[in-house]
Parts: structure tokens; sequence; C-alpha cells
């Protein structure tokens, strides 16, 4: 399995196949232990679908066995102090207080289950899917993510905590001149990042998606509204990319989780806004 296939969630090691305890689940070895064990769900390199939370640990092991450093100390030293960065992967006990708390999702409530968007209603029908990669139980009793074990561990793929101001600030670094003189990418690394690597129907969500090396990119009807951004999204409607043709770095963030497909409204008009700006 070559690096670019797991940056492109092709390896097929969407989840975890047996539950873990939570404890085994917030350390770092256990799961890196059970997906090396593990037979991928397809043959690697055939086929793509979004490795949700197991790409931090596959990644994040890549970056490790390479620097000699956990992820979260890499992205603490190499990108977080550099830029000035209030994100954490792993966050710092004496930051604890400054932490929204998440509000999750009321399944009992018919009116939170309502998509807000086209993908939403056709990410549903995974979600709702009882045999699809995305209801597998991951821990054997259900993980809260707004304990303070949660933040303290370094799950690279989902608990990164950081601010709007701080994740647009990390994308404008990577483009242009880049943020205070420190630039992350150069021009070719940007190609590579924005560069399509695969299109097709995911495996895991059940609806298109395109993605470049690490990065989630343009497609029509989406809230990246031009070609050539890169970036990406996370659960509940949380936005950062960077937009190399408009030299902007973009941010949004939220702790109220939503059904919410990449043509979210929140963030269609947020970016729509900010292009408008410019162009005014």
């Amino acid at each position: 399995i070559p690096v670019r296939w797991l940056l492109t969630h092709q390896v097929g090691l969407p989840v975890l196949v047996k539950p873990l305890a939570i404890e085994d689940y917030l350390a770092w070895k256990p799961p890196v232990k059970a997906l090396a064990a593990q037979s991928p769900k397809w043959e690697p390199g055939t086929a793509h679908g979004y490795h949700a939370m197991t790409y931090g640990w596959l990644v994040g092991e890549v970056v490790r066995r390479v620097s000699g450093k956990s992820l979260g100390t890499f992205f603490a030293d190499e990108v977080a102090g550099p830029l000035g960065l209030d994100f954490w992967i792993g966050l710092p006990e004496d930051e604890e207080s400054r932490v929204s708390p998440m509000i999750e999702m009321n399944f009992d409530d018919p009116t939170e289950l309502e998509p807000k968007s086209e993908k939403a209603r056709e990410l549903m029908k995974a979600v709702v899917d009882p045999d699809s990669y995305l209801m597998q139980e991951q821990t054997t009793t259900p993980l809260d993510m707004s304990t303070r074990a949660a933040h303290a561990a370094e799950l690279p793929a989902g608990n990164g905590i950081t601010d709007a101001r701080s994740l647009a600030r990390m994308y404008a670094s990577l483009i242009g001149h880049g943020v205070d003189s420190v630039r992350l990418f150069n021009d070719e690394t940007v190609k590579r990042a924005s560069s399509e690597q695969v299109f097709d129907r995911d495996q895991v969500m059940g609806v298109p998606s395109r993605f470049g090396l690490g990065f989630y990119l343009y497609m029509e009807r989406s809230n990246m509204i031009q070609d050539g951004v890169f970036g990406h999204g996370g659960a509940g409607g949380s936005l950062g990319f960077a937009d190399p043709k408009a030299d902007i770095g973009f941010g949004y963030v939220m702790n109220k989780m939503q059904m919410v497909g990449d043509d979210d409204p929140r963030t269609v008009g947020l970016v729509e806004a900010v292009h408008a700006s410019i162009k005014g």
C-alpha cells in the first residue's frame, strides 16, 4: 500500500472490525495494531471510501515512524507553534476550560434528523443503513467526545480542537506568501494537494467524493465553490480550505452537530459572502 493510497482513502480500512474498549480506543497502539491485523474491505487502490476515523491512525502512524514524534507533537512543533495557532491534537489540561462542549444530535427529535441539503439527504441513506460502515460501532461502550479523556487523546481524524481564526490561518499558510513569513507548502506541494486523485462513488458515504493528496476537492454544488480549492469539512458542518486563486484561507467551526453534506447552506453562504467581499 503506497502512502498516496492512505492519503486518498483507498486502502479499504475505513473502520475497526472489532470495537475497542474506550481506554484502548483513546490510546494510540491498540487501534494501530488492530488496523495492521485487518484484511481490507476492498482491494486497495481499486476504490475509495472516506476513512472518517481510521485515517488519523493510518496517516499518523506513518508520521510517527518517519519523524519519531506522535502526530499531535509533530503538529504542535511544525504547524501550530510556528504559526501561533490555538489548535491542538491532544489538548493540554490547562486549555480545557476554553473548550465549548459538543452538542450531539437528538435522534428522538425528527427535526434534528431532517437533512439540510440535497447531498445531506443522500448521505442520510448511508447513515441509517444498518449495514453501512458509518453505523458500525467502534467502541464497546458509547464514547463522549466532550470528556477530558477524549480531548487529551490524539485522535487526528476526530478531535482536532481549534477556533475558526486558527483554522483559516493554517490554511492561509499553505498558499501565496504564507502567514508572517511562514509558508508550509511550496507550489509543487499545492499542485499535488489540489490535483484530483480519486473521484467516484464513495464506498463509505454512498455519495460521490473527490480527493487530492490528503484533501477534499471542489465539486459542483459544494461549499468549495471554485476549482483549485483544497481543504476538508468535518462532522456537523465545520470547514477549512485554501483557495489559491482567491489567495485566502477559510475557517468555520461549530459545536452543534447537524446532518449536513458538503453543500451545507451555512458554509456555502459564508464562502459566497467572502468571495463577494473580495470582488467588492
